[in-house]
């Protein structure tokens, strides 16, 4: 990379701030409706399932998006696709903080999901073509902290918000905020550096390998086991963190709203410091598979202790929860397992593939846990809004328990890769002779 002069440098200061910013937003987004789960329900006067199919409607979609992502970030510059995405968000935020029904709220959720799916990619190509490649982890270790950060907005700052201003009034502030973030990312992100020698022609992704690539990696069977971990860990965290933490916690242990989201908040706030320390803690041991398997085993004994719906005193449930954010970051290593076990120009595409297995969990699980619950429902209700019991409660968080351990089954069957790329390519066939 062409040697950058101060004022360079402070552009790409600027521009990776922008770009974590609406990283940042992307994860309160993702978490908004467990903070906020109570008011829907009263709003919309919506079951359950309902409530499950109108977050997981983000999920959905954010799945769907992640390889078109890469396509687009290498074809169009991530500049284009971030102001894009930060527009289509802010329109779905304030469809959805408008919407006079569910239907209308499934509008904009469906953009909000759609906006920012595109962001972490696009982060991930601004850090690479800005910053020297010797920086390239450590600067993203960084990104994905403070963006984690936006998960614990989602918690007990939400609530407080919303009681002051009401949850429609934050989600068309939030709609606002992502329209100025596509004002700057459009004056303020570049597609590329300087360069002393300046390509002659853009490296564009090829469209006619993209499928080829995708079943070779996942055709191996060393990746699956880093898609179950996310499937199972991932997915229960999503589900229980991103929508049903705050109706369980108000309704069968007894907490109140502020009570609920410092649970809430301490619980991602785990998560986001987890996810640096056992990057970090990894790295030194040389390991992988050791800490995936204490973390997401550890977790999954966590979830049994949730699902019993055992009474707890406020201050185990405040180290109980935030021990499992720790845990659950365990399987962020997944992604790395994933990278070291395929073609190290697949590196991209492989930790995708991985990690599109925690939202496509998400997506099933949030309304399939809200259609358990309901089924056991016996009809009593408060104002407008389903009261459910303890029982109703724990068999679905039985269902979540399930898949946890589903995760922890698959770090046991991770390959241990030394924290290298230890992929090699198969052997080729020997000629038949005649």
């Amino acid at each position: 990379m062409f040697p950058l002069s101060a004022d360079l440098k402070r552009k790409r200061l600027l521009a990776l701030g922008i770009t974590v910013s609406a990283f940042v937003l992307s994860f309160f987004q993702r978490f908004a409706p467990a903070g906020i789960a109570q008011d829907l329900v009263a709003t919309f006067e919506t079951s359950a399932a309902s409530l499950g199919v109108l977050a997981a409607t983000y999920f959905y979609v954010y799945t769907i998006m992640q390889v078109p992502t890469g396509i687009m970030v290498d074809t169009l510059g991530p500049r284009r696709v971030l102001v894009a995405g930060a527009i289509i968000g802010g329109i779905g935020s304030l469809i959805f903080g408008l919407a006079p029904t569910l239907n209308t709220a499934l509008v904009g959720r469906l953009l909000i999901g759609l906006g920012v799916s595109v962001t972490f990619v696009s982060m991930l190509k601004i850090i690479a073509v800005w910053f020297e490649e010797n920086r390239f982890a450590s600067i993203t270790g960084i990104t994905v902290l403070l963006g984690n950060l936006g998960s614990v907005l989602a918690g007990a700052p939400l609530a407080a918000f919303a009681s002051t201003m009401g949850w429609r009034g934050v989600f068309i502030a939030v709609g606002f905020i992502s329209l100025a973030l596509a004002a700057g990312c459009w004056f303020l992100v570049r597609d590329s550096a300087p360069s002393a020698n300046p390509p002659q022609s853009t490296n564009r992704f090829n469209r006619t390998i993209v499928l080829g690539n995708l079943w070779r990696i996942t055709k191996n069977p060393a990746t699956h086991p880093a898609i179950l971990v996310n499937f199972g860990t991932c997915g229960a965290f999503f589900t229980f963190g991103g929508l049903w933490a705050m109706p369980y916690l108000m309704q069968v242990h007894g907490f109140s709203r502020n009570e609920a989201a410092s649970h809430l908040s301490l619980l991602f706030l785990g998560f986001a410091v987890g996810s640096l320390i056992m990057g970090n803690l990894s790295d030194r041991l040389g390991k992988r598979r050791p800490i995936l398997v204490t973390a997401c085993s550890l977790n999954a004994l966590i979830w049994m202790v949730w699902a019993s719906g055992v009474p707890l005193p406020a201050g185990t449930s405040y180290v109980l929860i935030l021990l499992m954010g720790l845990c659950t970051s365990g399987f962020t290593l997944s992604w790395a397992c994933a990278k070291e076990v395929n073609p190290p120009m697949l590196s991209g595409m492989s930790t995708s593939v991985a990690n599109m297995g925690g939202f496509l969990s998400a997506a099933i699980f949030q309304p399939l846990v809200g259609l358990v619950i309901d089924l056991s429902w016996d009809g009593q209700m408060l104002n407008g809004v389903r009261i459910y019991s303890t029982g109703d409660f724990q068999a679905g968080l039985a269902l979540l328990a399930l898949i946890a351990w589903l995760g922890a089954f698959g770090a046991w069957r991770i390959r241990e890769t030394g924290c290298r790329n230890i992929w090699q390519e198969p052997p080729k066939p020997a000629p038949q002779i005649a």
